[in-house]
């Protein structure tokens, strides 16, 4: 037996049984901090992330994610090594934030549309923040500046591109032998055989190939739409649920902790790290914070003194691209449902926060101009309501829009390249 296994239970115990007596010991301050927590689901979490889930159940129902990754799939084998729908799964992950991207690549490794190594890249770089959460909270709501939300948007989903280039190199030795290995399903198989063994003139288009694997999809699927939105209405709120609990306890948790004293050390540790990279001290209690959790570090982030803006949207940029622990306990729970390992996840997770904060410092100037001033006023007094809005819906599904057509754009120039180079080759043989 490994010391893992031998030790992880009683250490895990005594770990839960410590949090107890603290928890006893300060009543008044856990309670406290689990109604932020609380708060901070209901009015944020819940109502920006659950018309997402059971939009996304249902576009797996009707066989839209088989139409767009039959599309996607020139760009995304390519350059992250992942079949085409994964290329929903991103932008939808993009547009609604963690931890769909997760739940979006169980599902397609529970139907074996992926195998272990694929849906390890694919987690890896689509877990990341909404635009509601990263515009409406943190730029507006916590920095009061919505401006910054440029500078947040490029760093955060520009690492996300970086860590996706970055994962195509993961598994390379072992994916031969991945037990898990992905097998179509039947009615799609004619379509990759047409592919497959069809010659070149006579196999069909993109489109009609994307068009077939939709309604392949569909038939295979089967539920009449009120069942589907049952389902997907039952499934999503099962997810919210597990994610407001999961706020609310690492909340408690970091309350907890705070009241024994541990935190000091871990805050020590964490400003002699950012004095030693030349970054402010001050910014510690956003980066302890948004460690556990990261509504509460982007938060503490917008509220620090002493820093310049620029490495403050610095730190935010760090949190929400770091996520969390209380995401990955999120996203750990929903891989434990899968043979997906957490380890991948853990890395990219920490390469994606420090590759967002550099980006954020690259291009503050570039974007904010050079008579932009790096001292932290409010400039706009907004009145934030963290509730969701209409508003804050038509954004984020034209942001999605946007990204699925600079996507889907980017796959037709590699067709295009492709086909282009194949008749180069033929040329040059004959």
């Amino acid at each position: 037996m490994s010391l893992y296994r031998r030790y992880s239970l009683p250490l895990l115990i005594l770990a839960l049984l410590s949090l107890f007596v603290l928890m006893a010991a300060h009543p008044q301050s856990s309670l406290n901090a689990g109604l932020r927590g609380l708060a901070i689901w209901w009015d944020v979490l819940f109502p920006s992330l659950f018309p997402f889930f059971v939009i996304s159940e249902l576009l797996l129902g009707f066989g839209i994610v088989h139409f767009i990754g039959a599309l996607l799939d020139p760009l995304m084998q390519p350059l992250f090594r992942v079949p085409g729908c994964g290329g929903f799964v991103a932008a939808v992950s993009c547009a609604s934030g963690y931890p769909i991207g997760a739940k979006l690549t169980a599902k397609l490794w529970e139907q074996k549309w992926i195998t272990r190594i694929e849906g390890e890249r694919l987690v890896a770089f689509t877990t990341s923040s909404d635009p509601i959460f990263l515009i409406g909270a943190v730029s507006v709501g916590f920095f009061h500046q919505p401006e910054i939300a440029l500078v947040l948007g490029a760093a955060h989903y520009g690492g996300v591109l970086l860590i996706g280039l970055l994962m195509r190199f993961h598994g390379s030795r072992s994916e031969n032998a991945d037990i898990h290995s992905r097998q179509p399903k039947p009615a799609f198989g004619s379509i990759l055989e047409i592919k497959t063994k069809a010659s070149p003139a006579q196999r069909p288009g993109q489109m009609r190939q994307a068009l077939y694997a939709m309604h392949a999809a569909r038939l295979e699927d089967g539920r009449p739409f009120g069942e589907l939105l049952r389902q997907a209405i039952t499934s999503s709120l099962r997810l919210i649920i597990v994610v407001g609990g999961l706020v609310v306890f690492f909340c408690v948790i970091l309350e907890a902790l705070t009241n024994s004293g541990l935190m000091s050390g871990l805050r020590l540790l964490t400003a002699g790290l950012l004095t030693a990279c030349g970054l402010p001290p001050t910014l510690t209690e956003s980066i302890v914070g948004g460690i556990f959790e990261v509504t509460l570090g982007a938060q503490a982030a917008g509220e620090a003194t002493g820093a310049a803006l620029p490495f403050k949207v610095a730190a935010a940029a760090f949190i929400l691209s770091w996520g969390g622990l209380s995401v990955h306990a999120q996203v750990a729970s929903i891989l434990n449902m899968t043979n997906l390992r957490y380890m991948p996840f853990l890395l990219a997770r920490a390469a994606h926060g420090v590759i967002s904060a550099l980006l954020a410092l690259l291009l503050w100037r570039p974007l904010m101009g050079q008579g932009s001033s790096p001292v932290f006023h409010p400039i706009y007094d907004i009145a934030w309501s963290p509730g969701f809005s209409s508003a804050m819906l038509l954004q984020s599904l034209l942001f999605l829009a946007c990204l699925l057509a600079g996507m889907l754009t980017l796959s037709c120039l590699s067709v295009g390249t492709s086909h282009l180079f194949a008749r180069l080759r033929r040329t040059y043989r004959q």
